[in-house]
């Protein structure tokens, strides 16, 4: 996988000649659950490996840790496509490589897989961060692996930033499990993802330009983050889904010291509904 990661460059042009049509299309769903978040099809473990289409809505609100920025609040269209060999969904888009079944509660599988992250702030966005440079968004690839146990749904992400903008790395784990009570389901989840120094300076960081007498110079290095999340979800029939998903992610001091961060964690509430077709 470094491999991948270090080998990415001759992709970054072919990126940022589509990054905006695609990032529009991984947005869809960027703003609707988490990374490796149950969605519908997964709900129920009798659908078959045939396609499956779903469509819905949700609204998001996130506290970003920015100094001064306040909640934003999006609504947006939903969209799941999946397939035996592909997978759209919750702002990812998998390519399914490999998978191996112990049975039918335990298996593990790998593949490539490419998202949108909603990230960074306009100087606009608070007169605290007048003056600095406006930090986007990015695509970033790498791959996944899941492994799927009867007690446990283990994740573990690598990616790069394919867009150029941090130029940065994440790696993640994450664990989770869904209880199913009749209609009702409860999936209670835990995740650590660690930032390289390049990602934490570009969007946490402060450049020698941007300084003033309230704002420091501060070079960022790489951290970790911890996150705790609980996804409620209700099946009014077999094709209609709503769900809440709540998490609070805790900063690091890595961020946390950055004169442009004001909080010491983040926030985001997440209300959708989705029509399986």
């Amino acid at each position: 996988m470094a491999a991948f990661l270090s080998s990415r460059a001759p992709f970054r042009v072919l990126f940022h000649a589509q990054a905006l049509s695609l990032g529009s299309v991984l947005l869809l769903g960027a703003v609707a659950t988490p990374a490796h978040a149950q969605l519908l099809g997964d709900l129920d473990p009798q659908v078959q490996p045939g396609l499956q289409t779903g469509l819905g809505i949700a609204v998001a609100s996130r506290q970003l840790p920015y100094a001064g920025v306040d909640r934003k609040n999006n609504a947006l269209p939903v969209l799941l496509v999946e397939n035996r060999w592909f997978r759209l969904a919750g702002g990812n888009a998998d390519l399914k490589l490999w998978r191996e079944g112990f049975s039918t509660q335990h298996s593990l599988s790998a593949g490539l897989r490419l998202k949108y992250d909603d990230e960074g702030f306009k100087a606009s966005d608070s007169p605290l961060l007048a003056g600095m440079d406006k930090r986007k968004a990015s695509v970033w690839g790498g791959g996944a692996l899941t492994w799927q146990t009867p007690w446990v749904q283990l994740g573990a992400e690598y990616v790069g930033d394919l867009s150029g903008e941090s130029k940065g790395q994440k790696f993640s784990l994450q664990a989770d499990r869904r209880f199913g009570f009749g209609a009702w389901g409860l999936t209670p989840r835990v995740k650590a993802q660690w930032l390289d120094k390049k990602y934490v300076d570009y969007y946490y960081g402060v450049h020698a330009h941007e300084v003033t007498a309230s704002r420091a110079l501060y070079t960022g290095q790489s951290a970790t983050t911890a996150e705790l999340g609980l996804r409620v979800d209700y099946a009014i029939a077999r094709s209609h889904l709503v769900y809440i998903d709540a998490s609070v992610t805790r900063l690091p001091d890595e961020i946390r010291q950055s004169p442009i961060v004001s909080r010491k964690d983040t926030s985001r509430v997440v209300l959708g509904y989705m029509y399986r077709f």
